[in-house]
């Protein structure tokens, strides 16, 4: 218990403030206190069935939930960023109250580019500055009260967190995909052991490549059949290059406009050697355990969009003196519509030798280019198309561009010699590279067919008001017929089906499923991120570093930067921070076949890395003997009913990591599942998004902002001149108003130590998880959160006298009707938390307290129970007030209330049902009864249907409960 008066002197010592007043001295005071308390009771540690957190019993009921991992930035903490935080102490708060053994801890996601650049502006070490920002943003969480267990948080940048993270590194590297073997979830295609593999190759039960015997091939021809199969390895592969970055971006680091999403440099496609992740290997398994996890249907449909299945063809195209050019579509009844080809710049088509050196007769002059030959004018396209982005030239506003190869394919259904194009358009990493346009069909090869006056046949009959140009919808096919089968008359599932049937009797093509999905670029050209656990011999091989012998760390660099170059140099090539040190590089190693010379990966991770794979680190933080022990995975992970695929009961984060992180980690625990180290075949079962606070920003005439807080808001017209609006201004002076986000620059940023100084964390806590439902987004408004401040103010007074401190309550019971409202308070409050609407269980526990405040003497039966109710979302003055109601343990695991079924039965009214204003029957009902309900009783009356006999009802004139007035036509 903590002594009220003296918390109340930290207000200033105003004479007129009651000594025991909840002020936010008062709060501070007592939040100081409790946070010390729990911290030093364990009282959020959680338990597990063994190991060094194990304790004699373990609750057969848990709850593993977790925030997406934050990044401790350097400019700390806005009253933005802890909604999620104290969302999901809330919901872990209640759990732990209805009886489970909650897990819920927080670490940080210490990698990444910020502490970096810091450093090469500075000269600190990234580590020293990403270790003071975790320290300042666990001194900011801590003062929130969130119930974490402290002893299971870590850093990515921990050396203990870094070993695992490169001992799963080296699992995907030691793997390979085999999609016959059969699954523990009943399911085919799995990771297996790179050593299995070569057994069976080395045992003939599995053929190689190009069907030789094992013993047959070279030491270097096994390795690259083995490389070849790895679940990480090491390609020579276009990539985003960024100069103006010194570092290669993943796609999804590049903005729409083809540049970096930091700095906004321009990004270019190199071809560079870069380690890989083979995650396309799980494409089919990462779109269908989507049906087996609870996600939100948006973050499903953007998951199975990025991944991008599609069925349909691979149809092979003749051409003269070459392997045929297979194209993918997903519409094959439309191939009598291909009147030409696009090949990507960068397909094999186009290689050296591939290109005619003279133009074939009657080219017209627009398909040229405006070069003497198709090998010129196709090394001059290769080089325009080399400096866009993925984004660039997949914008359907932009006027399309693409010159002739010189080359002609023959189309299998019809004969048809195509021309084949290239245009940049068509992305080699997608299906195979090349298409075959159907102009009829796609816009994109309309617009083409227009620019290049090629022909336009249409195979899908339009509707008789179309008016566009290429139509997509369904529609029977037309002009679709040979000799051996016609499409006509068919629908297009049905002309699908058919053609894909005589292609593969052709021997011309094949039903195929592709993905939009590609590889996990896995190489950085940074400084700060974990470095890979791979050496390279004499001829630039990767070998495994033994697990003894990780984590491999960071070594000092005389500068922190990779190179970087001028933006637009093109022709740059990637120089990282550890390429600087030949002493860490080249390294003499013993890995099992006598000491010899090894160089390192200079390249590091991503800062991907660590968060793909951490939900495990939580359950098991002190083992540095196994990733996780097997038992605890089981225990908290482990699939069961309503969970098939196992994984926490909630993650909570923002919508902004719908595709990255979430489908990272559900690929690295896939494959650590197939390998059997893990018993869940999906890390997150339920996902929940939060949304985000936001703020009014104000500029004056000319544009700059004003502190936001200085902002008066008086009677005027507002922006649109609409009448009774309000205006804004600033020192007199007015000034326009704008939504978005806080910042420093928009000067309208509040800290949440702003918040702790002015109300208590207890306060600032209710505020931000009553302003509305935590998926929606909303602005803040420090005016607003007195209100939160005076209804624990009233909660106090219900309690503990303002004037002496002493308790108050009494031990009589109260009356029918406070009886009644706490029972139904607890019942919907119940309802309330479980399904995570915060908000509205607080507008209950609000008419509860307001209802208690207007009673002479509070009854305890009647407070005991708010007060449990309202610890999930203020603990503090939860804890302090339960104390003082003389309880001696922590409310922590107090069973949370529970209604008295037979206070919930409602008394019941009597409602009068009129006919044409003539009373006709009375009903009971309850006096909570909604006006739809109220409708339906009365019009179902037999005494209602008698009085209207055939007559029809005009209106029907409610006054719930008690009248109802129906008016016959």
């Amino acid at each position: 218990m903590v002594d009220a008066a003296t918390g109340a002197a930290g207000t200033g010592g105003s004479t007129d403030v009651p000594p025991y007043r909840y002020t936010a001295g008062l709060a501070n005071d007592i939040e100081l206190a409790w946070q010390q308390r729990w911290s030093e009771r364990g009282t959020f540690h959680a338990v597990n069935p063994v190991g060094d957190l194990a304790d004699a019993e373990v609750p057969a009921e848990r709850f593993y939930l977790m925030d997406m991992f934050p990044y401790p930035s350097g400019k700390g903490l806005h009253v933005g960023h802890p909604l999620g935080y104290i969302a999901t102490d809330v919901i872990g708060r209640y759990q732990r109250m209805k009886g489970k053994n909650v897990l819920h801890a927080l670490g940080y996601d210490a990698f990444g580019l910020p502490a970096e650049q810091y450093a090469v502006q500075t000269g600190q070490h990234p580590r020293t500055t990403t270790e003071q920002n975790i320290a300042n943003m666990r001194v900011q969480l801590r003062r929130l009260g969130l119930a974490h267990d402290e002893r299971r948080t870590f850093a990515t940048t921990d050396p203990d967190f870094m070993k695992w993270t490169q001992w799963v590194f080296l699992q995907i590297f030691d793997s390979f995909y085999d999609p016959e073997a059969p699954r523990g979830d009943g399911g085919t295609g799995r990771a297996r052991p790179i050593a299995e593999l070569e057994a069976e190759l080395t045992a003939g039960t599995r053929p190689t490549p190009d069907g030789r015997a094992w013993s047959e091939l070279t030491e270097d021809e096994r390795r690259d059949v083995l490389d070849s199969q790895r679940l990480a390895y090491v390609s020579e592969s276009p990539v985003n290059w960024c100069p103006g970055l010194g570092t290669v971006l993943a796609n999804e680091e590049v903005t729409s406009e083809g540049r970096s999403e930091r700095g906004n440099f321009p990004v270019y496609k190199r071809s560079l050697r870069q380690w890989m992740l083979r995650i396309t290997a799980y494409a089919d398994r990462l779109v269908d355990d989507l049906d087996t996890i609870d996600w939100p249907d948006q973050i499903r449909t953007m998951q199975r969009n990025w991944i991008g299945r599609s069925y349909g063809a691979d149809v092979d195209f003749a051409v003269d003196g070459r392997e045929p050019l297979t194209v993918f579509t997903t519409r094959p009844d439309t191939l009598f519509g291909a009147t030409f080809m696009v090949v990507s710049p960068e397909h094999p088509l186009l290689a050296d030798g591939g290109v005619p050196a003279r133009w074939p007769d009657g080219v017209p002059e627009s398909w040229t280019g405006g070069a003497a030959g198709p090998a010129e004018a196709v090394r001059a396209y290769q080089r325009e198309a080399a400096a866009k982005t993925d984004a660039e030239r997949q914008d359907e506003g932009r006027t399309k561009t693409g010159v002739f190869t010189g080359v002609y394919a023959t189309n299998p259904v019809n004969g048809a010699a195509l021309p084949v194009f290239t245009a940049d358009y068509v992305l080699m990493g997608y299906g195979t590279g090349a298409i075959m346009a159907v102009p009829g069909q796609d816009q994109r090869d309309w617009e083409f067919a227009e620019r290049f006056d090629l022909p336009i046949v249409r195979t899908v009959q339009p509707p008789e008001d179309f008016e566009g140009q290429a139509y997509s919808g369904e529609g029977p096919a037309i002009s679709s017929a040979n000799d051996e089968i016609s499409l006509n008359g068919m629908e297009v599932s049905e002309a699908k089906a058919a053609i894909t049937r005589w292609l593969e009797s052709a021997g011309t093509g094949r039903g195929t499923t592709t993905f939009r999905l590609r590889d996990w670029l896995f190489s950085r050209q940074r400084y700060w991120g974990e470095p890979f656990p791979i050496v390279y011999d004499e001829d630039r091989r990767p070998h495994a570093l033994p697990t003894e012998m990780l984590p491999v760390e960071l070594p000092e660099v005389p500068d922190y930067a990779p190179r970087t170059f001028d933006p637009d140099d093109v022709t740059s090539e990637p120089e990282p921070p550890l390429g600087r040190v030949p002493e860490w590089v080249e390294v003499e190693l013993d890995l099992g076949d006598g000491p010899r010379t090894y160089w390192r990966e200079v390249n590091t991770m991503p800062n991907w890395a660590g968060s793909s794979w951490y939900e495990l680190r939580y359950l098991d933080p002190t083992n540095d003997k196994a990733l996780v022990d097997p038992e605890i995975e089981q225990y908290w992970l482990g699939p069961r009913e309503g969970k098939p695929s196992g994984g926490t009961d909630l993650y909570v984060g923002g919508v902004e990591h719908a595709v990255l992180h979430l489908l990272y980690a559900r690929f690295w625990h896939k494959v650590l599942y197939d390998l059997g180290h893990i018993s869940s075949s999906e890390p997150f079962h339920k996902l929940f998004n939060q949304g985000y606070i936001q703020a009014y920003a104000y500029a004056d005439a000319r544009g700059q902002y004003v502190p936001a807080d200085e902002v008066q808001e008086v009677p005027g017209a507002d922006p649109d001149d609409t009448p009774g609006g309000s205006a804004y201004v600033w020192r007199g002076e007015p000034v326009t108003r704008e939504y978005g986000k806080m910042g420093k620059s928009l000067k309208n940023i509040v800290t949440p130590d702003e918040m702790y100084a002015s109300y208590g964390a207890d306060t600032f806590r209710v505020y931000e998880m009553s302003m509305g439902p935590l998926d929606d987004s909303r602005p803040w408004d420090t005016r607003a959160v007195v209100g939160s401040q005076r209804f624990l103010q009233r909660l106090w007074r219900n309690v503990v006298d303002e004037a002496t401190g002493e308790t108050t309550v009494v031990d009589a019971s109260g009356d029918e009707a406070t009886r009644r409202l706490v029972a139904r308070t607890v019942d919907q409050v119940e309802s309330e938390m479980s399904a995570m609407r915060v908000n509205t269980a607080i507008a209950r526990m609000i008419v509860l307290n307001n209802h208690l405040t207007s009673l002479e003497r509070v009854p305890r039966e009647a407070v005991e129970p708010l007060v449990l109710m309202v610890a999930p979302v203020a603990p503090h003055i939860a804890e302090e007030l339960w104390s003082r109601l003389g309880h001696a343990e922590s409310l922590a695991h107090e069973p949370f209330p529970t209604a008295d079924p037979a206070l919930l039965i409602e008394e019941t009214v009597t409602c009068v049902v009129q006919v044409g204003g003539k009373v006709r029957d009375r009903l009971e009902v309850p006096p909570s009864v909604g006006e739809d309900d109220l409708r339906e009783r009365a019009l179902a009356s037999a005494a209602v249907q008698r009085s209207l006999g055939e007559r029809g009802v005009r209106k029907v004139i409610i006054r719930a409960p008690k009248l109802v007035n129906i008016v016959p036509e």
